[in-house]
């Protein structure tokens, strides 16, 4: 690998901080672990700056943590086979700018091509993993690189130590209270029930916060800003912005800033619940260790319940409070169901979910990681 030394990621936003945290932390890794000179294009710096504060919204170029960021405003540009990179990836199918393409096809030695494909759990990606494609006109070839679930993908994003991380937060209790403090968090608020809320707007937080209002187990409920605001600031009775906070019954509600990926992490290893949504952060919540619930990015047609049920029997077969919750919240549900009576299975079920998340996390290291496969594709003769 020791002649792949530059890598181009090309990057678009569609799910707001999704895209964006994948390919960051991609990047970061890449970096970090692998000593690859990475350049990050990325056509939204405002919803990159919401998860790296030290991002410049107005900068066509900037170094970010070791890697070259650069903002990916159009199509167009001018572009020489020096410029193009060892290695190119495009995220979930994006266009590459037609002047890059051709610069990589006056390449001596062709860049070896990704599609980095978006995660599920559906069996076909098996098949499809690895897979190459023969551009029509340039007779470039690129690869379709599936992150996934079993080892016939690519397995999932993961640095090198954060399961140990992982575990000395979580065995360190003043490690937490002061984690938590620092995010504004009381005594009392932290001794509750924690649970994590990151969602789309569709979701239906109001039943699940009135359900938790008159459970009988007091629940703290940290909301990022902007996330299910109509629905926060109905309970809170007023607005929704960083620092709020109200207690109703048997719930707190507080809302946060958006922080940095890494306290991102912390927060999910703090928590007894994540509801999670998209893919960056539903795979950040498998590697936290603890109970979660999905929302998945939703898609035409209800593709999406598709793929949120395929990974339901991947993950949840033997937990059905957790398919049943879940699909709820998607809209996939019964929906006659209580969501008292759902909230409630599921809370009796939760030590149960707890150890299925953990003995997850152990099938899913077994796999390596995304970025190590990945560049052990890009070295392979072929």
């Amino acid at each position: 690998m020791t002649s792949l030394t530059r890598l181009d990621l090309f990057c678009r936003v569609v799910d707001n901080y999704g895209d964006i945290g994948i390919c960051w932390r991609l990047a970061r890794q890449l970096q970090r672990e692998h000593a690859i000179a990475v350049t990050l294009w990325v056509d939204d710096l405002v919803s990159f700056r919401r998860i790296c504060s030290a991002v410049e919204v107005t900068a066509d170029t900037q170094l970010q943590a070791g890697v070259t960021v650069r903002h990916w405003r159009s199509m167009d540009g001018v572009f020489t086979a020096d410029d193009v990179a060892d290695i190119v990836i495009e995220f979930f199918a994006v266009d590459i700018p037609p002047a890059y393409l051709q610069a990589m096809r006056a390449r001596a030695v062709r860049p070896v091509w990704f599609n980095l494909e978006g995660l599920t759990a559906e069996e076909w990606v098996e098949g499809c993993h690895g897979l190459s494609s023969t551009h029509p006109q340039l007779g470039l070839i690129k690869h379709f690189f599936f992150p996934g679930f079993t080892a016939k993908t690519g397995g999932l994003l993961l640095e090198a130590g954060l399961p140990q991380q992982r575990r000395a937060f979580q065995a360190d209790a003043a490690a937490r209270s002061a984690f938590l403090a620092a995010l504004g968090l009381t005594p009392d608020e932290t001794a509750a029930r924690l649970v994590s809320l990151f969602c789309y707007p569709h979701a239906p937080v109001a039943e699940l916060l009135a359900a938790w209002q008159h459970d009988v187990t007091p629940t703290t409920c940290l909301v990022p800003e902007g996330v299910a605001a109509d629905a926060v600031q109905a309970f809170l009775g007023k607005a929704a912005v960083a620092g709020a906070s109200a207690t109703h019954g048997a719930l707190t509600v507080r809302v946060l800033p958006f922080v940095p990926q890494d306290d991102y992490d912390r927060l999910l290893w703090a928590c007894d619940l994540n509801f999670v949504r998209g893919e960056d952060s539903f795979v950040r919540a498998q590697w936290a260790g603890r109970p979660f619930v999905w929302h998945i990015y939703p898609q035409d047609e209800q593709l999406h319940h598709k793929k949120l049920r395929a990974f339901l029997q991947r993950y949840a077969d033997t937990l059905p409070a957790l398919s049943e919750l879940s699909l709820q919240w998607n809209g996939a549900g019964n929906s006659a169901a209580s969501w008292p009576a759902l909230w409630t299975a599921y809370r009796e079920q939760m030590p149960a979910m707890q150890a299925q998340a953990e003995a997850w996390q152990q099938q899913m290291l077994a796999l390596g990681d995304l970025a190590g496969n990945l560049l052990r594709f890009a070295a392979t003769p072929r």
